[in-house]
């Protein structure tokens, strides 16, 4: 099974608010018959939009094929939270990989962020961007790593736009009777996820990039020169990226072992009304500290947008709205009884140490994915980096691809069930608050 077609209608975005939301981009063509590019991207989403619109700025001919609509996958359909740092917090990156390239990465996050925000303005799309991230703790032991880490940032890194809460201070800024403390980094930021990739689209277009829709990629034939190959035409082309993420499929072996697809979802409620300030009286965005991440915002026409719950399998639950409501109304019991206007899933992808994958694949060929839901800076950063990387300036992109990145156990057959069971555990544990 494909997971390109396991779970939508080829061709259309999924019923989500930020579908109903978006500004509309007109459909690009399918690719027909043979042409020929500088580099040839594959995948329409941060990353592959990043990466052809930095090369056509350089004056490339940039092709970009996307297998269904632009920001169809995780690009389209995430939680809207532009993060601080890596997926995986300093002190354990410091631990991992030593001082030095921790705090490489740490600037490396900072300049992803900064990116987001300079393309939003310099291209003006509107994607309500607004300033701040809170992570919350439900325990002591939580709260107290929250404090310790965000005092880390600020004596270590001179991080200072983050500040710790105590469980007075967190009510002013979400009233959760779930959450005992947390932290605020006000050099986070939130935003609306599909905007932002459909006005990178159109500065890509703007900029010369030719852009094809509905074209999936089945093979990519090495060589001085790669051949990309879609069931309608192909591209020869001096260099491609690989830009797909949670959808490679079987493009590439290498990235496939180490590279994991999963599911998430996110409901949208009804307009909250004057009930807004029983959930989120300051307008930020909210991640708590559970292994399964429950992540939440205020969308800019007043409804709570809450990401919730995981599935490792090919198709979504059939009542997605269900399945996020549970982890919804431990969080927020007073809305047991709101009204879910909008459900979706969303495939991401992950590596086992939570990190992104960069590689060069062949001289020519470069990839970038596993992003771990922290891919709204980090994947616009990476196709930053690959642009650069193919330009002769590959500092950054070897930076990034220094990061130890192992096969997940179990190959392609067994990895999916051997992490149900892992996280199986990891959530009894977060219920019982071990």
């Amino acid at each position: 099974m494909n997971l390109l077609y396991a779970n939508d209608k080829t061709g259309a975005y999924p019923d989500s608010w930020y579908a109903a939301t978006a500004t509309p981009l007109p459909a690009f063509d399918p690719l027909k018959g043979a042409i020929k590019a500088d580099v040839c991207v594959v995948g329409a989403g941060y990353t592959g939009l990043s990466a052809a619109l930095h090369l056509a700025k350089a004056g490339r001919r940039v092709v970009l094929i996307e297998a269904q609509r632009v920001g169809f996958g995780a690009s389209g359909r995430n939680g809207g939270q532009l993060g601080s740092g890596q997926r995986v917090e300093q002190d354990g990156l410091e631990k991992m990989l030593g001082a030095d390239h921790a705090a490489k990465l740490w600037g490396m996050g900072e300049e992803a962020k900064a990116l987001v925000k300079s393309l939003i303005a310099e291209h003006q799309i509107e994607c309500h961007l607004k300033p701040g991230v809170a992570w919350t703790g439900s325990s002591a032991g939580e709260v107290r790593h929250l404090h310790d880490y965000a005092e880390h940032l600020q004596s270590r890194y001179g991080y200072d736009q983050i500040k710790t809460l105590d469980h007075d201070q967190l009510k002013s800024v979400c009233p959760s009777p779930d959450y005992k403390g947390g932290i605020l980094d006000m050099g986070a930021a939130h935003l609306h996820p599909l905007n932002l990739v459909l006005g990178l689209a159109r500065a890509a277009k703007d900029a010369g990039v030719q852009i094809f829709e509905q074209s999936a990629v089945h093979h990519i034939q090495e060589g001085r020169q790669a051949v990309v190959q879609t069931d309608g035409g192909r591209v020869t082309a001096d260099h491609v990226v690989l830009a797909c993420n949670g959808y490679l499929g079987g493009l590439n072996r290498k990235v496939a072992a180490r590279v994991m697809p999963i599911n998430n979802f996110i409901a949208a409620t009804e307009p909250l009304g004057d009930r807004i300030k029983d959930v989120l009286p300051q307008d930020v965005a909210v991640a708590d500290s559970r292994f399964v991440v429950n992540y939440f915002r205020l969308s800019h026409d007043g409804r709570l947008l809450f990401g919730g719950g995981e599935s490792y399998g090919y198709r979504f639950p059939a009542d997605i709205a269900a399945k996020v409501r549970a982890p919804m109304s431990v969080v927020f019991p007073q809305l047991k009884d709101v009204r879910i206007d909008y459900a979706w899933g969303g495939t991401l992808a992950i590596t086992l140490k939570r990190l992104p994958y960069l590689a060069r694949l062949s001289p020519n060929i470069l990839s970038a994915s596993g992003y771990s839901g922290h891919g709204v800076g980090t994947a616009t950063h990476a196709g930053q980096l690959m642009a650069r990387a193919i330009q002769g300036d590959g500092d950054g992109f070897d930076l990034m691809s220094a990061i130890p990145t192992h096969p997940f156990p179990g190959g392609a057959a067994l990895r999916s069930p051997l992490l149900a069971l892992a996280m199986s555990w990891y959530s009894l544990r977060d219920r019982l608050g071990v």
